[in-house]
């Protein structure tokens, strides 16, 4: 099979603009998706298909998963003087999601490689929505009617981006190396080292040369993703032993579960901080990572440290924080209150495609947002402006530095 594309995870998509008579049951309670004719690439010409599907809500806060079953059927098949006209039909239990949705919200339905779809609805303007029209690349047509089966030159190749992306709709990526299986236990043994170390180790074993002075923004890609891999392969082999080894009851069963899922969780922020203290390091920078400000708040980083923070004489223009979130959701407004003295704080994100609502309040709270170069073409043109590159942050700091 081939590693890295599209199509290792899914056939085909399809995707539409919801209307009102297809979601609001003060208009219309027919529970159907009409003018889906273009779906046909998904679900073929047969006349009436029961399909079982996973039905999912996700908007910037909240997911909820359903299964349940659709119908895809042609209305006119009877009729042989008209041309077919295609529609999905739900189930009432699927009300409690689709009823969420309004007006030109997106619903997004995926087949993977096995038949088995995936249904989503997320709401028009979420960063969810961007993140999906960017992976999908939808609605190209200019049509609210989007379908396309992944095949020959339709089958783009997966990114780092994208495969976040996936994993936010549900999809895990199985990308993992096991030639470096052998190198991870040598090393470990049998258990996780703590993330600094772990990271350190990623760096070392990364297998190209890359200079964080000059290229910074591919440093932090590689390293991270590199990390990911080495992650996953080591977690597959731990979680394989464990469950061949068994549990002696349902407690140690979910408590383990639970402990694999909570690594799994705070991982990626702690390996993306420890990457930039080194990428920061490299590149002279003065900085504290943790500092303590006010309330006993712990930014991410500090320019050019705490004891200058802290000093009542040091100008406040001289200083500059970062705060650092792998994703940033709606926790970004927490990098609001970490450093009183700084007016306009940045915040470094591997989020790709944040919503243009959310940029914009960004920016009216003097929130400037760093991502590395590589995911900056997941974004508006008209968002691009207002974003910085780690090169471009780093430089900032590097001048500011010079001159106080």
């Amino acid at each position: 099979m081939k590693q890295g594309y599209l199509s290792n995870y899914f056939s085909g998509v399809g995707a539409k603009r919801l209307t009102a008579s297809e979601v609001s049951p003060n208009v219309s309670n027919q529970h159907q998706f009409q003018g889906i004719n273009d779906f046909i690439k998904i679900f073929g010409t047969e006349n009436r298909k029961d399909i079982p599907v996973q039905l999912v809500w996700i908007d910037d806060e909240d997911k909820t998963y359903l299964n349940t079953s659709i119908t895809w059927t042609d209305a006119r098949k009877k009729d042989e003087n008209r041309s077919p006209e295609y529609r999905i039909y739900y189930k009432t239990i699927a009300e409690e999601i689709i009823y969420r949705a309004e007006p030109n919200d997106i619903l997004v339905i995926c087949e993977d490689k096995v038949g088995n779809f995936l249904m989503i609805i997320t709401p028009k303007g979420s960063s969810v929505e961007s993140q999906l029209i960017w992976l999908f690349d939808l609605f190209t047509n200019e049509k609210d009617v989007y379908a396309e089966r992944f095949e020959g030159y339709k089958d783009p190749q997966l990114t780092f981006a994208s495969r976040l992306i996936l994993e936010t709709i549900g999809v895990e990526v199985d990308e993992t190396d096991n030639n470096y299986l052998d190198q991870i236990l040598n090393k470990y043994g049998n258990s996780f080292p703590t993330t600094k170390e772990f990271s350190k180790f990623a760096r070392e074993s990364f297998p190209y040369e890359i200079d964080p002075q000059k290229n910074p923004d591919a440093a932090i890609l590689e390293w991270i993703e590199h990390e990911e891999i080495l992650f996953k392969t080591f977690e597959e082999y731990l979680v394989e032993k464990k469950l061949d080894k068994g549990f002696n009851d349902v407690d140690s069963f979910i408590s383990f579960s639970l402990s694999v899922q909570n690594r799994r969780k705070s991982r990626m922020g702690y390996a993306l901080e420890n990457h930039l203290q080194q990428i920061f390091t490299d590149c002279d920078l003065k900085f504290t990572h943790n500092a303590i400000t006010e309330n006993k708040a712990r930014p991410d980083f500090i320019f050019p440290g705490e004891n200058k923070y802290h000093k009542e004489d040091y100008p406040k223009r001289c200083l500059n924080m970062l705060g650092v979130k792998s994703t940033c959701k709606d926790r970004w407004r927490q990098v609001l209150s970490e450093a009183d003295k700084i007016q306009k704080k940045h915040l470094f994100t591997l989020e790709p495609g944040i919503s243009k609502n959310q940029t914009t309040e960004m920016i009216s709270n003097d929130l400037q947002l760093v991502l590395p170069r590589g995911l900056h073409n997941t974004y508006y043109d008209s968002q691009k402006n207002t974003l910085l590159t780690l090169a471009e942050f780093i430089e900032l700091i590097i001048e500011k530095q010079k001159n106080c």
